[in-house]
């Protein structure tokens, strides 16, 4: 018992020394460094041992040619992420928080699935079928690219417009949008009939002219009807019809807005002698992307100026001597340069540019009054006229050209009203009369309002005032103090020295063509021949095309490119966007 006593009182003894030990402040250190210790080791090996558990393959996001970063979007990969079996192994620890992808992670996968499903189908009818088995989808699973034209169904309803009904003698036009004209409400109905017989007869409206008459030039409708009746009589083979046959200019140093711009002059010249123009040999067509009988010609981009039956006849008048003897057919040769370039303008309209909204600013004023405003009315008319309806090719050049500079943008915009597994148990539903006949005129989406920007610099020197990228910056910040929601510009220009100054300004979206461009002070002949012939020739229409499609517009008109859109300006619906130029022709 005594033993026991002893033993007992050792230990209260050792227990009050070691609560003594136990509550100083270096043995408090000692145990929490040691508990930390053990708990650190546990994770470690944890996370060792998770991370054997999975595998994860990387996702690229795509390239585009827009803000300040620049790619080539056919180069477009994409990586799906993948786990292997060993993720359904239970007596493998859990996975790591930290090793599941974020939900950004995982919506950066479906844009960048999306954008590749879209640039798959812009292959069709080649590949683009194999690309989506390859991405893991179905055609069905895939929305429709806000961004994107059907380019086969635009170029069959252009071409409609672009004829003669059979039997009639006035073109198909009425109030109806193309699509609707299809409706079986227009084709069934009598009363609507008779109401579309009315229209067509009175031909008030041109198709490709959008807006009210406010917002164009003054009798643009009426100018672009007469033009069209002017351009398809209704038979070609009679005598009295008589022709005018030109080629595009091609002597070096003619850019493509100098060969537009001589080809408005000779269009006056025909509608004053009554004669049909008819354009031929085009050298910027002559490349393997226009195929056919579209190689070397207009027609590769954009509608002829006149109807096939007169071009067969006109073409077959040229072999005759007879023919140029009596004046039935012209060509080039037979006028001076002064009567095409500065010649008289057509008066078939009296003289509405004397009424001419003033529109346009330059240093800081509104230009109201100009030596030139009749040659400026009648550009505008005529260069609308020749670019009325874009063809297939013309239209999958735009294609490509949106889907690289805003496809990533319309990927974010569709996922938002899709379900969040997509394209898990993606159901295609069938489409409705509204989308088929109603929707589908719509434009194709781009991020709006976008500010078209048109800087000229390198050899343009010697015809005009040319000024710094800063200039044009300043102009556009002045607009967006008036309209602060704009933040987009489409930035079409020659000089590698523009793209680069536009990296500075944060807090603008800048978006352009992926092309090489001038690294110095070479002419642009040099420069257009280093590209070839197809790049130089689409890529400044691609951009002509979306610069004519902007919301406001910033250039400089004392060069012909920029004069030329802002002709389309005030014939596309778009007079009260104003333009605001860094200079002025030099003949005003």
């Amino acid at each position: 018992m005594e033993a026991q006593s002893n033993q007992k009182a050792i230990e209260r003894v050792v227990s009050q020394k070691a609560l003594q030990m136990g509550s100083s402040f270096p043995c408090q250190v000692c145990v929490v460094g040691f508990l930390c210790g053990v708990c650190l080791t546990t994770l470690f090996l944890a996370a060792l041992t998770s991370f054997g558990a999975f595998g994860f393959s990387g996702v690229s996001l795509p390239t585009i040619a827009m803000g300040i970063s620049q790619g080539n979007s056919s180069s477009n990969t994409i990586n799906i992420f993948t786990r292997s079996d060993q993720d359904f192994d239970l007596k493998r620890p859990e996975r790591n928080v930290d090793s599941v992808p974020s939900k950004e992670h995982q919506e950066n996968e479906r844009v960048s699935l999306l954008y590749s499903a879209w640039s798959a189908l812009l292959k069709e009818p080649t590949d683009g079928r194999e690309e989506l088995r390859k991405l893991g989808l179905s055609r069905s699973a895939v929305p429709s690219a806000p961004h994107l034209e059907d380019c086969k169904s635009s170029a069959q309803v252009n071409k409609r417009l672009d004829s003669y009904d059979e039997n009639e003698i006035f073109p198909p036009w009425t109030s109806w949008k193309a699509s609707l004209e299809m409706h079986s409400a227009s084709t069934n109905d009598e009363q609507l009939k008779k109401y579309r017989r009315r229209e067509i007869s009175e031909g008030s409206y041109p198709p490709w002219i959008t807006g009210s008459d406010q917002e164009n030039y003054p009798l643009t409708r009426k100018g672009q009807h007469d033009l069209w009746i002017h351009q398809h009589p209704s038979n070609c083979s009679d005598p009295s019809v008589r022709f005018l046959v030109a080629d595009w200019e091609r002597l070096p140093g003619f850019g493509i807005g100098a060969q537009i711009a001589g080809m408005c002059g000779l269009l006056a010249i025909a509608l004053q002698e009554k004669r049909v123009l008819v354009t031929n040999y085009y050298n910027r067509a002559n490349h393997d992307g226009c195929e056919g009988s579209a190689r070397s010609s207009w027609s590769c981009y954009f509608l002829p100026e006149t109807s096939q039956e007169c071009r067969d006849r006109a073409l077959e008048l040229i072999g005759s001597h007879d023919a140029w003897k009596s004046g039935i057919v012209t060509g080039k040769q037979n006028y001076s340069s002064k009567q095409i370039w500065a010649g008289r303008i057509p008066q078939l309209w009296g003289d509405p540019w004397t009424y001419l909204q003033p529109t346009t600013e330059i240093n800081g004023s509104l230009i109201s009054r100009h030596r030139k405003m009749d040659r400026r009315w009648w550009r505008a008319q005529a260069v609308r006229y020749l670019m009325r309806f874009q063809t297939e090719y013309t239209c999958g050049l735009m294609n490509l050209a949106r889907h690289a500079a805003f496809g990533e943008e319309a990927a974010k915009l569709v996922l938002t009203g899709l379900p969040e597994k997509w394209p898990q148990n993606a159901v295609e539903k069938p489409v409705s009369d509204i989308e088929k006949f109603v929707w589908s005129n719509h434009r194709p989406w781009i991020p709006r309002p976008l500010l078209s920007m048109h800087v000229r610099m390198g050899d343009k020197a010697c015809e005009m005032k040319v000024v710094e990228f800063e200039d044009y910056m300043s102009l556009a910040n002045r607009i967006r103090k008036r309209f602060p929601h704009l933040n987009s510009i489409w930035l079409s220009t020659e000089m590698q020295e523009v793209i680069d100054k536009s990296k500075s300004y944060a807090s603008w979206n800048f978006y352009y063509t992926d092309v090489r461009r001038q690294v110095g002070n070479i002419t642009m002949a040099k420069y257009e021949a280093s590209l070839g012939r197809e790049t130089s020739t689409n890529y400044p229409l691609v951009n002509f095309l979306m610069a004519s499609d902007a919301d406001f517009f910033i250039g400089a008109l004392g060069s012909t490119w920029c004069f030329l859109i802002d002709g389309m300006r005030n014939t596309g619906g778009k007079v009260m966007a104003g333009y605001l130029s860094v200079n002025k022709d030099r003949f005003w």
